[in-house]
């Protein structure tokens, strides 16, 4: 059975679409060019995939079949088209990395000074970037490489995974604050009746069912500034080990735990990035750093 690499991009635009119009308008063509593709893919396979409801389609129990795996088969062509134009192209004059607001200073400047070492005339630029904006932007090229909170996240085909570390979460309060010096038994009931002070990037990865435990929190989108408030006895927070004991506040915030929280919690973080032979040292640097790189004390 021959069918075209074009008529399963029509039927994967159409059945995320559910409109032949919306599909048009992302694929570049006319309408009427879409629903023909449609019509003669449906003749070839012998198969009804779509409903057609006025100007808006359902995908039939066949076509819901088969969309996974004309969708697997369309990101497989695109990573082997973007293979093939990077086996074909030069060295990277530049290069995009993305990352959440978890991610520590230090973790990154270790980056860059080793880029700096082994590629000394690329530039390289750092953006913070929530999943959703990482995902789109390697499919456009215009991240290269982005450091991601892989909780509770999907396999994506088009992309190039590679786990780097679990990141550990601590509990954090201000030096002056009652949950500093509280026993180890009340901090639990204390934690859910004073103020919670939230990392929006963990929002952003779907985690706000295992990190609110108040009722009284508030989301802040800046590490410094939800350290800042700690510093000043605001509240507490749940925070990653590599980025909250910095030298401007380890001296100001500290640790504390709870019966029901005792140990602290993992957050597995990956590397993705598009298939590309330019990448891969890249990518193996950043990898070699997450290995080998040790954690902040944590005071007690």
């Amino acid at each position: 059975m021959n069918f075209s690499l074009e008529q399963l991009r029509a039927f994967v635009a159409v059945y995320e679409q559910r409109s032949f119009s919306k599909a048009a308008v992302k694929l570049d063509k006319h309408r009427t060019t879409i629903g023909q593709v449609i019509t003669n893919l449906e003749d070839q396979v012998a198969v009804e995939l779509f409903n057609r409801v006025g100007r808006s389609v359902e995908a039939t129990e066949d076509g819901e079949l088969l969309y996974t795996y004309a969708k697997t088969t369309v990101q497989q062509a695109l990573t082997f088209d973007k293979m093939a134009l990077s086996l074909s192209s030069g060295g990277l004059e530049s290069i995009t990395i993305a990352y959440g607001s978890f991610m520590s200073p230090g973790i990154l400047s270790d980056i860059r000074l080793k880029l700096l070492e082994e590629f000394p005339n690329m530039k390289v630029h750092f953006v913070v970037r929530t999943k959703p904006e990482v995902k789109k932007g390697i499919e456009d090229g215009s991240i290269h490489l982005a450091i991601v909170n892989v909780y509770n996240s999907k396999v994506v085909n088009s992309i190039d995974f590679t786990f780097l570390k679990n990141l550990d979460f601590y509990l954090y309060t201000g030096r002056e604050h009652p949950l500093a010096t509280a026993p180890i038994s009340k901090t639990m009931s204390m934690m859910k009746s004073s103020k919670q002070l939230v990392l929006k990037a963990m929002i952003d990865d779907e985690m706000e069912q295992k990190v609110i435990l108040s009722s009284d929190h508030e989301i802040i989108d800046q590490m410094t500034l939800i350290l800042r408030l700690l510093e000043a006895n605001v509240g507490w927070a749940l925070l990653p080990s590599l980025v909250s004991m910095s030298p401007s506040f380890k001296d100001k915030v500290v640790t504390f735990k709870s019966e029901q929280v005792l140990d602290h919690i993992s957050v597995p973080v990956a590397l993705w990035a598009p298939y590309s032979k330019q990448i891969a040292p890249i990518k193996a640097i950043i990898s070699k750093i997450f290995a080998e790189f040790v954690y902040p004390q944590i005071s007690e």
